[in-house]
């Protein structure tokens, strides 16, 4: 087997070795070169502590009792190398309560979450004889990845107690390879699902946005939910499945949480936060829904009380106050009305609630929207839509977009700053709406003294 290094993580093989260590790539990045896949993060296994990997490297940090050190090339791009390790307890389900230095690498693969990240690579110094290169595999992890498998290294429910975020790890690992997971494995999943709430929202929100960002995300929350995951992490998702949509004069064949799955199936956007506005931009209708005697159903306003859970979910996962904001807004504006007959000043109120660079986002929940609720994928009111949502963008926004400001309406008036300056600019910036063409340096300060005489 031939492995292109980068340049840095030669220099590190070639430095441990030298100095007399054992050192070895181990977890992902094994899986990922066995797998022909890009490698995004090096990590490392060795016999030296901590101290010795630091006076090989004095550059590198060690800030945690995990026995890990950190080395930094050029690019600040951090490499992590760990002594092989034993662990002991996980009082808080996470973390290790205590560490011990192992003695074989053995000892330390046995510790890792899955088969396919307990595997590890020797690879030894060029010589003018080369060795080859060693996959150490004490658990089967090639076979797993022939097979396509998440598995749990030894007793599933022993490795989901000691670190509970490997619930969720194995559901995420598994969408993005489009791996399933193995039968003992994922019972024990459901056995300690309820585990995930003593893990930290932020490394919850972290595998959800992973989830999100792969190639077939509706999958990975389809196992979340047949793992009794989805009701833990997102109850008012799982609630929407007991809500049906069918009914006389409605176009909607699923249930809403069949709906929000197959919404965020067909959604065309690539960007986690966009994808988790439309797995949740209907959740809304669990509370609003209301079964009239003559089998209609509705949902009055529920793009309201979705608006009230995407602020909660935001809290809950720690969003950024960017990331809150554009969940709330995608939600909270997601019922808007596509219609022919809508004039510019509509469609203009529709982009100043929305924000010009979300639109592009809005439109692709719509179409995800549409297609979650078994419709085409447009209609030729909403190309007709997207056609005037550019033209009316051309047209002048707000007052800030007039050929004149403030200071030329006091120049011309030799007046001071005041209420009045506003007042003015206001009724030109009206008349502009009306004709953009008026939208010229010279009408307006023409116009300037007129509209003083009418305000006197």
């Amino acid at each position: 087997m031939k492995i292109k290094l980068p340049e840095f993580v030669s220099q590190i093989l070639t430095k441990f070795q030298k100095a007399g260590f054992e050192i070895y790539l181990v977890g992902g990045a094994v899986r990922d070169i066995l797998m022909k896949r890009k490698v995004n993060d090096w990590d490392f296994t060795t016999n030296a502590q901590p101290q010795q990997i630091l006076e090989i490297f004095p550059d590198g940090f060690c800030d945690n009792k995990f026995g890990t050190v950190g080395i930094a090339d050029e690019n600040k791009k951090i490499y992590e190398i760990t002594t092989f390790r034993k662990e002991i307890g996980y009082s808080d389900r996470r973390h290790p309560d205590k560490i011990i230095w192992g003695e074989t690498l053995e000892e330390d693969l046995a510790r890792r979450d899955f088969t396919i990240n307990a595997l590890a690579l020797k690879i030894p110094l060029p010589t003018s004889h080369p060795s080859p290169i060693t996959i150490i595999d004490h658990f089967n992890g090639q076979t797993d990845l022939k097979a396509k498998l998440i598995r749990a290294v030894g007793d599933p429910n022993k490795r989901f107690s000691e670190d509970a975020l490997r619930l969720i790890r194995a559901i995420r690992i598994g969408t993005e390879l489009g791996f399933s997971i193995e039968e003992k494995t994922f019972q024990a999943i459901k056995n300690n699902a309820g585990l995930i709430n003593q893990i930290a929202k932020e490394r919850i929100k972290d595998e959800l946005f992973k989830i999100l960002a792969s190639d077939f995300p509706a999958d990975g929350f389809i196992i979340l939910r047949n793992s009794g995951l989805l009701k833990e992490i997102l109850p008012e998702l799982e609630r929407a499945f007991e809500i049906p949509q069918q009914s006389p004069g409605r176009h909607h064949l699923w249930d809403v949480g069949t709906h929000s799955i197959r919404s965020l199936q067909f959604c065309p956007s690539t960007d986690p936060l966009v994808r988790l506005a439309v797995l949740i931009h209907d959740l809304g209708k669990v509370a609003t829904f209301k079964k009239h005697p003559d089998g209609t159903i509705t949902f009055y306003n529920h793009e309201l009380v979705s608006t009230s859970i995407a602020r909660n979910l935001s809290d809950k996962l720690r969003l950024t106050k960017k990331e809150k904001m554009r969940l709330v807004i995608l939600v909270r504006w997601h019922q808007f009305t596509v219609d022919e007959r809508q004039t510019d000043t509509a469609i203009r109120r529709f982009i100043r609630h929305v924000g010009k660079e979300n639109l592009k986002d809005m439109l692709d929940l719509r179409v995800g929207d549409r297609l979650g609720g078994g419709a085409k994928e447009t209609s030729w009111r909403l190309e007709k839509f997207k056609k005037r949502l550019i033209e009316v963008q051309k047209q002048p926004f707000s007052v800030t977009d007039l050929k004149i400001t403030g200071n030329d309406v006091m120049k011309t008036l030799g007046i001071k700053p005041g209420p009045l300056v506003g007042k003015i600019l206001n009724q030109l910036f009206k008349e502009v709406v009306e004709d953009k063409k008026r939208n010229d340096k010279k009408y307006l300060l023409g116009r300037i003294k007129e509209i003083f005489k009418t305000l006197g």
